[in-house]
């Protein structure tokens, strides 16, 4: 789950890591009550949940809180379109509003999971304010590492290590490796998938803050988070994956016309590819799971066919606690009630798969019937042109 700059913030200084002063606005005058109590300049910031803010005019400086409350009201209701938000843009529903800050140094921190150790590993480099998969593509040497384990944290004397490694100041290490560490308690405390701070500035006189964040929460981890379940703005979420999550269902919209549903990630993945393969594009990543119903195909069929650019469906099943019967069944249901108009290609195999077969041949639909995933999808990209 992603959440806000602001709200990332928030927690980051509840376990001690410095940031600037300011608050959340969702009005202009929202914006004026916290430009007055900060004073002077301040930084006027849309929270969506995309990068690239700045360039696309989403970040800017105001002298006072009269030029702030005029920023704050070109900005609410725009439509912010970055790198990373497609060229559809985002609607910007809320402002951070922040003190401004003399920056002597941009520096980058940030922590993910290494599956290949099974821990996390905070990385750090001195080529911050700039994205890091820039910085890993071209200089890849400038990204220091250091694994920890989640029970012991982030040790003091690897924080010193990192912070000597991106040239830390001698008398700014110590406010470093003391906010390097306190990073790696909140990213654990909210078993985070992702912490970042870019950029992670020192300033004139000596001090550190996370000028920038960036916090996403593992969602299997969220009942253990009651709390953290209200940061989700459903707002910056595509509709149909929020619909989607309502039942139970793991959906993701693409930019293809071939609509895909299917039982497992890995198949799911699987089917995607040689839906590429054979010259087409997949609209969406679709996993019922394996012990769906035949009430969650029928939804997962709706919210499928609500994509606009779906042209042809590919039901790709491996039948074992989805029998194939049940999945028939569904998709006969979800036909009739749904007055399924594009072409539908189904490739079952596994439990119950001839009376899968015959459930739908006898449906009276125009079902095409694939004999395996090769097969499948050389059908359904004929069907979808």
């Amino acid at each position: 789950m992603k959440i806000h700059e602001y709200q990332a913030k928030a927690i980051l200084a509840k376990y001690d890591v410095p940031v600037p002063r300011g608050g959340v606005a969702f009005s202009a005058e929202e914006a004026r009550a916290v430009a007055e109590k900060i004073g002077g300049s301040v930084v006027v910031k849309a929270q969506i949940h995309a990068g690239g803010r700045g360039k696309g005019g989403g970040v800017k400086i105001a002298r006072d809180a009269a030029e702030a409350v005029a920023l704050a009201q070109k900005m609410l209701g725009m439509t912010l379109i970055t790198h990373q938000t497609g060229p559809e843009g985002r609607v910007v529903k809320r402002l951070l509003v922040e003190e401004t800050l003399p920056i002597e140094r941009e520096l980058y921190l940030g922590i993910v999971l290494d599956r290949a150790q099974a821990k996390p590993v905070f990385m750090a480099s001195a080529a911050g304010g700039v994205e890091i998969e820039e910085v890993a593509a071209k200089s890849p040497e400038l990204i220091l590492k250091e694994s920890f384990l989640p029970g012991r944290g982030l040790a003091a004397f690897q924080a010193r290590k990192l912070a000597f490694g991106m040239g830390v100041s001698a008398d700014s290490i110590n406010s470093a490796a003391q906010a390097m560490t306190a990073l790696a308690r909140a990213y654990v405390a909210v078993d985070a998938s992702l912490a970042e701070i870019n950029p992670f500035i020192l300033t004139k006189d000596g001090k550190v803050y996370a000028l920038d964040a960036k916090i996403n929460l593992d969602d299997n981890a969220l009942y253990r988070h009651k709390d953290l379940l209200e940061l989700r703005d459903l707002n910056e979420e595509d509709p149909l994956e929020v619909e989607a999550s309502k039942f139970g269902l793991n959906y993701i919209k693409l930019d293809g016309n071939v609509g895909c549903m299917v039982n497992g990630a890995g198949l799911a993945m699987a089917t995607m590819d040689i839906i590429q393969y054979a010259g087409g594009r997949p609209a969406n990543f679709l996993d019922v799971g394996g012990g769906a119903t035949a009430e969650q195909v029928k939804n997962a069929f709706r919210i499928l066919l609500s994509d606009r650019n779906v042209k042809a469906v590919l039901i790709n099943i491996f039948g074992g606690i989805l029998r194939c019967d049940r999945l028939a069944t569904g998709v006969v249901d979800a036909a009739r009630d749904l007055s399924i108009k594009v072409p539908i290609v189904v490739r079952m195999e596994g439990t119950n798969v001839e009376l899968g077969r015959k459930i739908l041949t006898e449906s009276g639909f125009n079902f095409t019937v694939a004999k395996d995933m090769r097969d499948a999808a050389d059908k359904v990209m004929r069907l979808a042109i």
